[in-house]
């Protein structure tokens, strides 16, 4: 058994367990916990295993499913699949230990159900960016929807069932033009060929050399899938719906895992497949990405929900990673799955912060907050270092991802390259100014302060609160106590807050182990007629 197939079977025997345990929520937590971090724990020797400079698919599984059409269940990963898996196997941790301290869960809702489900949907995941099987990468990319349908229709928002549907509709449409494409690739294996077969590698060898109006209809069917997975413009709509109702912790793996889905399908099936159409059809990607960074940009500005806004800013920042993977160039492409992992550890958390904010504040109105930095000094700077992580400070695990991107974009591309910086400043500028409303300024908001006591307004002090501080606002005659982070809550956010300024000042061990497998795509791309 490979480090990766144990990686997938693990979460899912975790996830039978837990789901038995609907009356003791303290030990499903605790078992959930356990398996997601030895799932997590199972990323060391499989990174540690892989050779960047070795094949180009690695760690290889397979065994027959339906033999007599060429479908096989098989995994493998190159050094792409290796990242994401990795991000996986951190942020399943983070939302499981964060449960209780960002998410309640609704009334007569059992923590076993949700984590079980927490736990199918991240060996689903895996198992998505591992499959090196067509057929068995749709019906994964299909049965993913599941677990996550579930997680936001039965532990969302108020208007949760509606962004549940729309979500699930959404993908499950894209998947059904995908299959299409995919029967048509194993047509032509099976004219080569003399018999079809779903294989990828063999695929990409034979798609290749179709002729260009195939390439293009059958890259379409693909492209369309992992548009709307990314989300790109104007395929984007459900996901402001869906992370804006759905719990934090699925709000992190839905933002910061699951989208990454799209982008890594541009990667491995639309430009080693159908290399030819790529090219051709790169120049209308590409007005898709400036328009997705600009329109994302000045959404996220009217945005009056925090998770919403961050929702909008990731719309930004999946055009900038279209960006980059359809320039062609490899310094833009190696940015731009980099920036697949740092987009992740940033708004992942982000996310979480914006969880705890809300726990203490009871609301994710923007306007219903004020100088919390006042009163939480460390959630205040939680949310700086993540904010600044997403607006790609120097020194911040963004920022080389970035200007990589930049970089290689604008040989060939200046133009949207241009446009495209510009919509990245505005996303910028917003980051901060959602920083200066909540924890800047007088401490304010409704959410934040309960009912003044009867009697004279006590003054505000200007001497900085405590771990656990009393709020005095005389302007708005209120008071409630707050407290700062506690231990567990800094436990949490301290694994993103390291990756997030190691891999700013020392990102060479990620981009040593994807420059090799972007190499790979660059040169069947090259390789086109």
């Amino acid at each position: 058994m490979t480090w990766v197939l144990a990686s997938i079977l693990l979460p899912l025997l975790g996830a039978a367990v837990v789901a038995g345990m609907k009356k003791n929520d303290r030990l499903a937590t605790l078992t959930a916990l356990v398996v997601s971090l030895l799932t997590f724990l199972l990323v060391i020797p499989m990174w540690a295993s892989y050779a960047p400079a070795g094949d180009r698919i690695q760690q290889k599984t397979s065994m027959d499913w339906i033999p007599n059409f060429g479908i096989h269940i098989s995994f493998g990963i190159d050094g792409i699949a290796l990242v994401m898996i990795a991000v996986i196997g951190l942020l399943v941790p983070i939302v499981v230990g964060a449960l209780g301290l960002t998410d309640k869960l609704p009334a007569g809702r059992s923590a076993g159900g949700f984590l079980s489900l927490i736990l199918v949907q991240e060996a689903l995941t895996i198992a998505v960016f591992a499959a090196t099987d067509v057929f068995l990468f749709y019906v994964l990319f299909e049965i993913m929807l599941i677990p996550m349908y579930f997680l936001i229709g039965g532990y969302g928002g108020a208007n949760r069932q509606y962004a549940a549907v729309k979500f699930f509709l959404y993908s499950f449409l894209g998947g059904l033009i995908m299959l299409a494409s995919a029967i048509g690739a194993y047509s032509l294996a099976s004219d080569k060929l003399g018999k079809g077969t779903f294989d990828w590698e063999t695929l990409v060898t034979v798609v290749r050399d179709a002729p260009l109006g195939t390439q293009i209809w059958l890259f379409i069917g693909f492209f369309l899938a992992f548009a709307i997975k990314a989300p790109l413009v104007p395929f984007h709509t459900w996901l402001p719906d869906a992370a804006g109702q759905a719990p934090i912790g699925v709000a992190v793996l839905l933002v910061g895992v699951l989208d990454k889905v799209g982008t890594f399908g541009f990667l491995r099936y639309c430009l080693p497949m159908f290399p030819d159409a790529s090219k051709e059809l790169a120049p209308w990607v590409l007005v898709l990405a400036v328009a997705g960074v600009l329109y994302g940009s000045i959404l996220a500005a009217g945005q009056r929900d925090m998770k919403r806004f961050i929702a909008y800013v990731s719309i930004a920042h999946f055009g900038f990673i279209a960006l980059g993977i359809f320039s062609f160039n490899e310094q833009a492409m190696v940015g731009s799955v980099s920036y697949m992992l740092n987009h992740s550890l940033a708004t992942g958390m982000l996310i979480v912060v914006v969880g705890l904010i809300v726990m203490r504040g009871g609301s994710t109105k923007i306007s219903d907050y004020g100088g919390m930095a006042k009163v939480t000094p460390l959630l205040g700077g939680m949310l700086l270092i993540a904010g600044l992580s997403t607006l790609s400070l120097p020194g911040t695990n963004s920022f080389i991802s970035e200007f990589l991107v930049l970089l290689g974009s604008f040989v060939d591309y200046p133009v949207y390259t241009i446009i495209a910086t510009v919509g990245m400043v505005l996303a910028a500028a917003y980051v901060l100014w959602l920083y200066q409303r909540v924890m800047q300024g007088p401490v304010r908001g409704d959410a934040l302060l309960s009912p003044a006591p009867t009697g004279p307004p006590t003054p505000t002090s200007d001497r900085s609160p405590a771990l656990t501080s009393t709020v005095i606002a005389p302007e708005l005659g209120a008071k409630k106590t707050i407290k700062d982070l506690g231990g567990k809550e800094i436990a949490i956010l301290a694994p993103m807050v390291v990756l997030i300024i190691a891999l700013g000042f020392y990102p060479k061990p990620v981009l040593d182990t994807i420059t090799p497998s972007v190499q790979a795509t660059m040169s069947s791309v090259q390789g086109g007629k």
